[in-house]
């Protein structure tokens, strides 16, 4: 007999939760597989803009070619330039010593007006002022390359006394020019008028202007009203311009001129003749008073001048022998009158020769020496004291008549202008006669 079992529910339970035990345990001893390796991801290549390097402007080898390159004033029409470039050109002789004069300055003018973002024109101005001569004396008593008459140079701190005048100045000169140059073109914004007011005064040019606007006309360089001088000062600048701009089309040749500097500066420590300067330098006297031609005496005052200008081979040749210079170096010193004195009552008491005392100070005949006058003397031997800083920058010297001037009224009368007349070397007598209604009675 056959007997059929049938699992109880029970059984069927633990049957199925074994199974699923089973399984769960298969399934936690079965190692996990590690996940994929990442891939790298290929990146697009970066654009790189290609870099445009300018090339550096060319350095000019020459001066003549920077100064060229740095024309940016405007033209000026008019026949006047056309004018002055045929006076220039007939007269090439004189251009080209001009021309050579400028050599030793030239280089430092260019460097002081690129330094202030000036027109390189201006360079050529002291061919218009005095052919690039330092010495140049105008009838206006203007002084110097860029002509600067008294009053204007003391504006600029330009010193001007019996031992120098820095309107003669080079470096002084040439910084007190541009400060002006750049104080006009301030004042006018246009180069023109700045260059019209450097030669007839900004106040003239101011009035100009002024009258013009009223009138109702332009105020441009060719529209005012001026002197003859004025109007052909900045026409002569711009033809000058348009000879060095192209030298070949007018047929001009430039002397060569290399564009490094000419000079260089040595400091002044003691004071020293101009003597000694020249022979410890080994430069000539011509070369040498060319580049310091602000001196008005025989010696070099350490205290009034920071320092001299020499060549470059002279400058080093100029240290070296003053470091091996045994002195003396000065053989001249500045005397302040005590009190008023004839000049052979100075040269007494200063141990000197009357003539030789007159010569050096340029004093003319029958006058004396006012009080707190500052006369040049020899030096004595055993002085070690240099002269100081308030003689070297304000030293003058005054004189009186010997004689008194009395008016046709009886009245005495100081000598007029007596310091101008013996500046100039005229005989003073004859300065009084001159004047109407003037006698002259002697002591």
């Amino acid at each position: 007999m056959t007997i059929a079992l049938r699992p109880s529910p029970s059984w069927l339970r633990f049957l199925s939760l074994s199974v699923v035990v089973a399984l769960v345990t298969g399934c936690a001893s079965v190692q996990q597989a590690a996940p994929p390796e990442p891939q790298p991801v290929a990146l697009p290549e970066p654009v790189v803009a290609p870099v445009v390097v300018e090339a550096p402007a060319p350095v000019a080898v020459d001066l003549w070619e920077r100064i060229r390159q740095g024309f940016v004033m405007p033209e000026l029409q008019a026949p006047l330039v056309a004018q002055h470039e045929k006076a220039y050109i007939r007269s090439r002789d004189a251009l080209a010593r001009m021309t050579a004069r400028s050599e030793p300055y030239l280089f430092h003018i260019v460097e002081e007006i690129e330094k202030r973002g000036m027109p390189t024109e201006l360079a050529l101005l002291p061919f218009v002022e005095s052919a690039f001569n330092p010495q140049a004396v105008s009838v206006a008593k203007a002084a110097g390359m860029w002509q600067f008459i008294p009053s204007t140079g003391r504006s600029f701190d330009l010193k001007q006394n019996i031992f120098r005048d820095d309107r003669r100045n080079v470096l002084a000169s040439t910084r007190a020019a541009l400060d002006y140059l750049s104080q006009l073109h301030g004042m006018f914004d246009d180069w023109h008028l700045a260059l019209a007011a450097y030669n007839w005064g900004e106040g003239s040019v101011r009035r100009a202007i002024n009258a013009n606007r009223k009138a109702g006309r332009p105020t441009d360089f060719m529209s005012l009203r001026m002197p003859r001088e004025t109007r052909n000062y900045v026409p002569k600048l711009l033809a000058l311009k348009n000879i060095i701009n192209q030298p070949d089309t007018y047929q001009v040749a430039l002397p060569a001129i290399a564009n490094h500097p000419f000079f260089d500066t040595v400091p002044v420590e003691r004071d020293m003749d101009v003597d000694v300067a020249i022979r410890l330098a080994e430069v000539s006297e011509d070369l040498f008073r060319r580049l310091n031609p602000q001196m008005n005496k025989p010696v070099i005052l350490a205290a009034g001048t920071e320092h001299l200008l020499l060549p470059f081979d002279n400058a080093e040749r100029f240290r070296a022998n003053l470091a091996n210079h045994p002195g003396p170096w000065a053989s001249w010193t500045a005397w302040v009158a005590p009190s008023t004195l004839t000049p052979a009552q100075a040269a007494e008491l200063v141990n000197m020769d009357e003539t030789a005392l007159r010569e050096v100070n340029r004093i003319p005949a029958r006058v004396k020496i006012k009080e707190g006058s500052t006369l040049l003397v020899v030096r004595a031997h055993d002085q070690q004291a240099d002269v100081s800083a308030h003689v070297a920058d304000s030293g003058t010297m005054a004189l009186s008549p010997e004689y008194a001037v009395r008016t046709a009224k009886g009245k005495r009368k100081a000598g007029v202008r007596l310091a101008s007349a013996a500046h100039r070397g005229k005989p003073v007598r004859a300065t009084a006669r001159a004047r109407a209604g003037v006698k002259v009675a002697m002591r």
